[in-house]
C-alpha cells in the first residue's frame, strides 16, 4: 500500500513562483504556475476535504493544505 500524505506537507521554494509539494504517494510535484494552482484550489476546493489531481499527481486538499499553499503567496 502506498504511503498517504502526512498533514505536514512538504513545501519547498524552487524558484520564483514555483514550489515543490509531496503528493499522496510521496512523489515530488513542481507547481509550474503557482498563481493558477492557487486560484484553482481556492475556487474548486474552498472548504472541507477533497482530492485534487494534477498531471497524474493526487493531493488531499484540506484546511492544512490550503493554509500552507496560501502562505506561499506572501513569500513571492
Amino acid at each position: 500500500m502506498e504511503r498517504a500524505q502526512d498533514l505536514d506537507i512538504f513545501l519547498k521554494k524552487m524558484s520564483e513562483k514555483k514550489i515543490k509539494i509531496k503528493d499522496l504517494n510521496n512523489n515530488d510535484y513542481e507547481i509550474q504556475d503557482f498563481d493558477a494552482f492557487l486560484k484553482h484550489i481556492n475556487e474548486f476546493h474552498p472548504s472541507g476535504s477533497s482530492i485534487h489531481e494534477e498531471n497524474g499527481y493526487f493531493f488531499l486538499v484540506n484546511d492544512n493544505f490550503r493554509k500552507l499553499i496560501n502562505k506561499q503567496k506572501n513569500k513571492f
